[in-house]
C-alpha cells in the first residue's frame, strides 16, 4: 500500500512537470501573446481547472479580461466575456482586486452573490462564477520584475475534486510562467516601436516638384532596426535622384552603416554629379577608407530631362534587385542594365551603368527584397508576383500603389520592406 502511495506521489509530480513544460512551450511558441494565452489556457483546462480566465492590466492599470477557456465551450454564455473590465477601485474590491494589487494566490471556496459586491469590479467577477459556475477557484497574480502585469483565474464546478491548498503552488507557478511571457512581449512590442521611430527618423522627406511616394515597413519578426533605406534629392544641375539600398544585417550597426552611406552619397552626388557608375565607385572607396566592413546594395539613379519630357534613367545598380518600369497600359519590365557587385566588396572596381528611358505616365518602382523573397521560395516566383500585382495597379495613384503593394506582398515578410515609386507626368 505503502508502495503504491509513493507512486501516486510520483505521478502525481511528473503530471505537474509536464503540465508546466507544456505551458512554457505554448507560450515560447508564438510570438501573438494572445495567441500563446489561450493556449496555455487549453492545457490548463480540464487537467487543471474546469475552466480559466487571464486578465491583463493595460495602461493606467485599467483591467482587460484577454481570455476565457471552458471544459466545454457549449458552456460558454451567448454574451463576449473577453473585454475591458471596470478599473481598479480605491479599496476593498473583492478577491480579483486585491490579487491585481499583489495579493495572492488566493484560493476562494465561498462565492457571494453580486448583488452584494461593493464595486463594479467585484460585481463583474461575481458574474463570471454564476455563469460559469464555480465550486472552488484560485485567483494567482501575474507577478514579473515586481510588478503585477494580471491575474490568473483557475476554477472547479460541483461534481469535480475541488482546488485546494496544495493546489496553490502549482497554479503559482503557471502563473508565474504566464507573467515572464507577457512580461517578454511588452518589452519586444515596446522595444519594436522604439526601433521602428529610429528607423523612420533616418529616413528623408522626398522631393515635391514629382509624384512620388515611398513607404517603409519593419519587420513584424524583430525588434531590432534594419538597414533598409530610400532617398531621393534634387542635383544643382536640376536632375533628381531616385535611391534605395540594404545593408547586410540586421541590427543597429546596420541602421547607423545605413545613415552613415546615405550621408555620404548625398554628399557625393550633390558635389560630383557625375555617372552613376563612378559615384557608386566613389561612395565605395570612401566607406571602405573611414569605415569598412559592412556590405550593401544600392541602386543609384537620375531622372533626366525636361519637366514635360522626354525622361530617361540614368542608373548604376550595386547588387540590388532591379528596378520594375511599369507602363500606363500595365506592360512590366525590369531594368536589368548597369549592374554591379555589392559595396564592399571590392572598392576598386569599376562600376557600370545603364540608360533607360521612361514612357509618359508609367510607373517606376525601387523596392528591397522583403517586398519578394519568401523563405523556400525562388526569387524568380516573387519578381513575377510582384509584376503582376504591380501591373493590375498601373493606374492608381502612386500612393495607392504603393499601400497596395504593401498590403498584398508584404502582410507576411519577415523582413524589412522599402519602397519608392515614381509616377511620370501624362506628358505634352
Amino acid at each position: 500500500m505503502e508502495e503504491f502511495d509513493v507512486d501516486e506521489v510520483l505521478q502525481q509530480a511528473l503530471d505537474r512537470l509536464t503540465l508546466l513544460a507544456e505551458a512554457t512551450s505554448a507560450l515560447t511558441s508564438t510570438l501573438d501573446l494572445i495567441k500563446g494565452l489561450r493556449r496555455v489556457c487549453r492545457i490548463a483546462v480540464p487537467r487543471l481547472g474546469d475552466w480559466c480566465v487571464v486578465d491583463l492590466l493595460g495602461e493606467r492599470d485599467r483591467p482587460e479580461r484577454v481570455c476565457v477557456t471552458h471544459r466545454d465551450p457549449a458552456a460558454l454564455p451567448v454574451g463576449r466575456l473577453e473585454g475591458e473590465l471596470p478599473p481598479l477601485p480605491d479599496r476593498d474590491g473583492g478577491p480579483l482586486a486585491r490579487v491585481l494589487r499583489g495579493a495572492g494566490p488566493l484560493l476562494l471556496t465561498e462565492f457571494p452573490s453580486r448583488a452584494r459586491a461593493r464595486n463594479a469590479l467585484s460585481a463583474r467577477q461575481l458574474e463570471l462564477f454564476e455563469q460559469l459556475g464555480a465550486d472552488t477557484a484560485i485567483i494567482a497574480p501575474l507577478r514579473a520584475r515586481r510588478r503585477v502585469l494580471g491575474a490568473l483565474t483557475v476554477a472547479r464546478v460541483t461534481g469535480h475534486a475541488a482546488l485546494e491548498e496544495q493546489d496553490l503552488a502549482l497554479v503559482e507557478d503557471l502563473a508565474h510562467r504566464i507573467a515572464l511571457a507577457v512580461d517578454n512581449a511588452r518589452l519586444h512590442q515596446e522595444t519594436q516601436r522604439i526601433a521602428e521611430r529610429l528607423q523612420r527618423s533616418l529616413l528623408p522627406d522626398l522631393p515635391h516638384h514629382l509624384d512620388l511616394a515611398a513607404r517603409y515597413s519593419p519587420s513584424r519578426t524583430t525588434a531590432e532596426v534594419g538597414g533598409d533605406w530610400y532617398d531621393s534629392f534634387p542635383l544643382p544641375n536640376g536632375n533628381t535622384t531616385l535611391i534605395i539600398g540594404d545593408v547586410t544585417g540586421h541590427d543597429l550597426r546596420s541602421a547607423v552603416t545605413m545613415s552613415q552611406l546615405r550621408n555620404m552619397l548625398r554628399g557625393i552626388g550633390c558635389d560630383r554629379q557625375e555617372p552613376p557608375g563612378h559615384i557608386l565607385r566613389r561612395l565605395d572607396l570612401a566607406h571602405h577608407n573611414l569605415y569598412g566592413g559592412a556590405t550593401a546594395s544600392c541602386i543609384y539613379a537620375v531622372l533626366t530631362g525636361p519637366t514635360a519630357g522626354p525622361w530617361a534613367l540614368d542608373y548604376s545598380n550595386a547588387g540590388h534587385l532591379p528596378p520594375l518600369l511599369v507602363t500606363h497600359d500595365g506592360d512590366t519590365r525590369y531594368l536589368e542594365e548597369g549592374h554591379g557587385i555589392l559595396l564592399g566588396v571590392d572598392p576598386g572596381r569599376h562600376r557600370p551603368h545603364g540608360k533607360e528611358p521612361l514612357p509618359a505616365h508609367s510607373t517606376l518602382l525601387l523596392y528591397t527584397d522583403g517586398l519578394i523573397e519568401r523563405r523556400g521560395e525562388s526569387l524568380d516566383h516573387g519578381l513575377t508576383r510582384l509584376r503582376q500585382h504591380a501591373a493590375a495597379l498601373a493606374r492608381e495613384s502612386v500612393n495607392v500603389f504603393c499601400d497596395e503593394l504593401l498590403s498584398g506582398l508584404a502582410h507576411d515578410s519577415t523582413d524589412d520592406v522599402a519602397l519608392l515609386a515614381l509616377r511620370l507626368p501624362p506628358g505634352p
